[in-house]
């Protein structure tokens, strides 16, 4: 399959995406950013069901969408796409390759600060919190980093072992989802903060799909 036949449903995807996460955003601005009725009977449910052990669980889960662990994960996606063009890669295009997801990773993140400083959503109420939390809410930086480190490393999979392709895309929906559930659970997000931040990294994830087509071309052009 060549690249252009590729590119559209890849660019259809990426409007899909933008366009819900737009949506969302204007439907949250049309009602000044408070929370929908729905928003607010989720984080009413979760506090009202969150005994300390779960509480505790829920942070040590949610603790793995942020700080160093993202942007471990996206080295690990690097290093796999090294390990793959090994043979065929100078020292210069190997540091590339291996530093290209965490730099997306890094890059994605200056684009979800700068919305979430734009849109300036308030949080839900602190008497709701399990812990506190720092910024503005929508769209959610902790569905966004989780969801785009994990599907970083599951994209590398796929171009490097594709048997373990559908594994790798259930673990990271799996991950991506549960750090996005704690954080509704704890209190600190709406539900569509983390919708939000799921779309974002949907669309950022496709647009740097790219960049780990690359061992594809290598090896393409080794043999011929």
């Amino acid at each position: 399959m060549t690249d252009s036949t590729t590119a559209r449903p890849t660019a259809i995807r990426i409007a899909v995406c933008v366009a819900a996460f737009g949506a969302i955003a204007l439907v949250l601005r049309a009602n000044d950013w408070a929370p929908l009725g729905f928003e607010r009977a989720a984080v009413d449910w979760a506090v009202a069901h969150r005994p300390s052990a779960a509480v505790t669980t829920a942070k040590a889960v949610t603790s793995l969408g942020t700080d160093v662990f993202p942007y471990l994960l996206a080295l690990a996606a690097g290093a796999l796409l090294v390990r793959a063009g090994r043979p065929h890669r100078s020292r210069s295009a190997a540091a590339g390759l291996l530093l290209a997801p965490l730099l997306w990773l890094a890059a994605g993140q200056l684009l979800r600060q700068g919305l979430m400083h734009g849109f300036g959503r308030p949080r839900p109420p602190a008497p709701d919190w399990a812990f506190t939390p720092h910024g503005f809410a929508f769209p959610s930086g902790h569905a966004f980093t989780s969801a785009v480190c994990a599907g970083l490393l599951a994209l590398a999979v796929a171009r490097t072992h594709p048997r373990a392709r559908r594994a790798a895309a259930t673990l990271a929906l799996a991950f991506a989802a549960v750090i996005g559930a704690t954080r509704v659970y704890l209190g600190v997000h709406w539900p569509l903060d983390v919708l939000g931040g799921w779309l974002l990294a949907a669309a950022w994830l496709l647009l740097g799909s790219a960049l780990l087509r690359t061992p594809d071309r290598t090896a393409s052009a080794a043999g011929t």
